[in-house]
């Protein structure tokens, strides 16, 4: 019987999966659950050694021969601190150690209780990975712990080999073991390239090539790339692809852009329908909320995530099987003459749903106003999106493949969006368009007080008198005192710094204000001075606008 934590059946199921069966065990009562579990398991090699200045040599020696992870497990408290020396060893030799300490509830550290000390991170600089694992309480504490876990596990071989540490909180009563075998876990799996010098991936593609709904999601990329046709033909017709405005030209073909509105208009039987066995992912972050739910509600099968820096992202809450770390256009330029030669009809569903959804008629608001913007842009300009409800609401539009887009999705704060693209366009011989909220303009607006910016900056500035984006927002009830702190409402206007840093300055208060103003300010031509345009709109007006649109998708 092992132990009833758990933190500790994902810990041992795990070093099972990864190989990991070699284990020094010290003397202890906190890592007592972790000792019977991992001794009561017949696929486990266990070394009881008392000293852990002597423990953490004698896994080292373990791991020197053949090469595979060991593991040394501990006590609480200063037992620790005595596998210092070897762990520094094992991190200047390259050995794959796995440091496996047993530790206190976080409350109880500094608390004149026995045998505490602040256990995680105490290697600092001298392990490859630190992780504490979560007392398990909840499925997310789950699967939080199995992600650390692996992630671990995973750094033992990632670009060379070295120690890791995972520390394991242990609340009494201690000694329960009543769970009668480990549980099947996730194991994440990562591909250094498709290489057969690192691992066989064949089995990979024989998965690959087995599912039917198969959808390839695209993040932010601020770059273009154009795959050559003997690529695009192959890969095209084999998944659903799907991305944003900030994925710029990075897919080989047209991809799905308007998916966040077509899951809103999803019945929950169509969603059933619709779920990807494989999702594969690369690029950056994603905008949609609604996406990011929807496969976390509705997982599919495998998720794999292919990037350069090949770490754990599991976007999608337990999905992921697989990280591949390669440039992404070479994996897919190196998959593309290994999928089966058919054509799936899960792309074609996806594709047809899409193209039925109407494209947006909305009446004056900060929405219209940047349809207005995206419809009458020039050829080939950049265009920057501030985060909040600028980049949510150009997803509603089309924007043309030549059109580059930007914006810091990196932390989506609302910080720094207006000076990024300030910089950009200093930088830039093409027109650069920003479009921004009131918050996020005012938060920056020292972004204009230098003399780097030319007349290729025009700023589209969507003034309602506050964060319109919160009366959106689900549950949440913005009656009485808090509605004016929530929304941070104001009367202001940027009219007078506008015009003392230079800029011709146009405004609009209705439709017909702001088609004029669309003339001048998005002219192909450069001006000679810098543009901005500031819209006028009402929060509330906006609010309800846009959720007459989504009621209206829901309906058709």
């Amino acid at each position: 019987m092992y132990s009833d934590k758990k933190n500790i059946l994902q810990l041992v199921a795990l070093l099972k999966a990864h190989g990991v069966t070699k284990v020094v065990l010290c003397p202890g009562s906190r890592n007592a659950p972790i000792v019977h579990t991992l001794t009561g398991d017949p696929d486990f090699t266990c070394y009881s050694v008392t000293d852990e200045r002597s423990a953490g040599f004698f896994a080292n020696g373990l791991a020197l021969h053949g090469g595979q992870p060991a593991a040394v497990c501990c006590t609480s408290g200063t037992a620790l601190l005595n596998l210092h020396p070897a762990v520094a060893e094992a991190f200047y030799q390259n050995i794959p150690l796995v440091v496996i300490s047993a530790d206190r509830p976080a409350a109880w550290i500094g608390q004149m209780d026995g045998q505490t000390l602040p256990q995680p991170g105490a290697f600092n600089a001298l392990v490859k990975k630190s992780v504490n694992l979560p007392e398990v309480k909840t499925d997310e504490d789950e699967w939080y712990c199995n992600r650390l876990v692996n992630e671990a596990l995973l750094a033992l071989n990632h670009h060379g080999k070295g120690p890791v540490h995972i520390n394991v909180p242990i609340s009494e009563p201690l000694f329960q073991f009543t769970v009668e075998q480990l549980p099947e876990v996730r194991v994440i799996t990562r591909y250094q390239g498709l290489n057969i010098y690192d691992r066989d991936y064949n089995g990979l593609i024989d998965r690959m090539n087995k599912y039917n709904k198969r959808m390839v999601i695209v993040g932010q990329m601020n770059l273009i790339y154009l795959f050559e046709k003997k690529y695009s033909k192959l890969l095209y017709k084999q998944f659903a692809w799907f991305t944003e405005h900030l994925g710029n030209q990075t897919i080989p073909g047209i991809p799905l852009k308007n998916f966040d509105a077509a899951l809103y208009a999803m019945t929950d039987e169509m969603k059933e329908k619709m779920t990807p066995e494989l999702v594969i992912t690369y690029g950056g972050h994603i905008v949609s909320k609604r996406m990011k739910k929807y496969l976390r509600q509705h997982p599919p099968k495998e998720h794999w995530h292919v990037s350069l820096d090949g770490e754990v992202v599991d976007l999608f809450q337990g999905a992921l099987t697989t990280v591949i770390e390669m440039d992404p256009f070479e994996f897919l330029e190196k998959i593309a003459f290994l999928l089966d030669n058919r054509t799936p009809e899960y792309p074609r569903m996806w594709e047809n749903y899409c193209k039925s959804l109407p494209a947006p008629e909305l009446a004056y608001s900060e929405m219209s106003a940047i349809g207005a913007l995206i419809n009458s842009l020039p050829v080939h300009c950049a265009l920057h999106l501030a985060n909040s409800s600028a980049v949510r609401y150009a997803q509603l539009y089309t924007v043309p493949d030549t059109v580059e887009v930007c914006c810091n999705r990196g932390t989506s704060g609302i910080e720094g969006s207006l000076s990024t693209a300030v910089g950009y366009a200093a930088a830039s011989q093409k027109l650069n368009f920003m479009v921004i909220g009131d918050l996020s303009f005012f938060y920056d607006m020292n972004a204009l007080w230098n003399n780097h910016f030319g007349a290729n900056l025009r700023i589209l500035l969507l003034n309602n008198g506050g964060g319109e984006i919160f009366h959106t927002l689900p549950g949440l009830d913005m009656s009485g005192t808090s509605h004016r702190f929530v929304t941070a409402v104001h009367k202001t206007s940027a009219r007078g710094w506008a015009e003392e840093r230079g800029f011709l300055y146009l405004k609009a208060e209705d439709e017909s204000q702001l088609d004029e103003a669309m003339k001048t300010f998005t002219q192909p031509e450069l001006l000679t001075q810098p543009v901005l345009l500031e819209v006028f709109t009402n929060k509330n007006k906006d609010a309800r606008i846009l959720k007459d649109y989504y009621h209206k998708l829901k309906q058709e």
